[in-house]
């Protein structure tokens, strides 16, 4: 479409369901325009309120995408799952129409290795990483977590004993765990960024990256 600013270029979503809806009322937070599109005529009536336009229509025909303007669209959103089938034909008449980013939901690997090889530019697995991002969490060894495809992950955690007193250049965490500290977060503070000056403290709260393996590892010491 005519707006090519990625901060506020608008965006279709198909499926309107619990992800797509999600996805759909985020964009909206935050800018963009969206159209929204749903087979099922009781979803599109529900957020025609809420999202810029909302139509009904079979999206695994690649004629009724292109009467509602899809090529138009430079990123897309499918949040079809159950219905595999439909979320496959989908991403493939879209990825037809020209449609340069198509993001889409999986709901197993199967499905997401499907997505992938009829073109869909990125594929998540929301209800997968949210399991492994809260069983990182209930382990205690984390506040927060977030892991990447690459094996890269960042991680909010405790500082370990061993960082207490002393500062980043002397704990040398990164030499010995393999970790860099992005972050402090302390007591009634903002973050601040971390340098090889910033001394650490029992209580504060540090976000790490690096392989995922290695700030598992590092963020088990904050819990010991």
């Amino acid at each position: 479409m005519a707006n090519n600013d990625p901060l506020t270029a608008p965006v279709l979503v198909v499926g309107l369901g619990r992800f797509g809806s999600a996805v759909a009322r985020s964009l909206v937070r935050l800018g963009h325009d969206v159209l929204g599109v749903d087979e099922d005529a009781a979803l599109v009536q529900r957020f025609a309120s809420e999202f810029t336009h909302v139509v009904s229509a079979d999206t695994t025909d690649t004629e009724a995408l292109r009467q509602i303007g899809a090529e138009q669209f430079d990123r897309a959103v499918v949040g079809i799952g159950t219905d595999i089938e439909a979320s496959v034909l989908t991403v493939l008449s879209l990825v037809e129409l020209g449609v340069s980013e198509v993001w889409a939901k999986a709901i197993n690997a199967k499905h997401a290795r499907i997505l992938e090889r009829v073109g869909a530019t990125h594929v998540v697995r929301p209800e997968s990483a949210m399991g492994e991002r809260v069983a990182h969490m209930v382990t205690g060894a984390m506040i927060d977590y977030i892991e990447f495809d690459d094996g890269f992950s960042i991680a909010r955690t405790r500082a370990p004993k061993l960082a207490a007193g002393r500062t980043l250049l002397e704990s040398q965490l990164r030499a010995k765990f393999g970790v860099t500290v992005v972050g402090v977060k302390r007591r009634g503070e903002d973050f601040t960024y971390a340098r090889p000056e910033t001394s650490i403290e029992a209580t504060d709260e540090l976000i790490v990256s690096g392989p995922t393996r290695k700030v598992e590892t590092f963020c088990a010491l904050g819990n010991s």
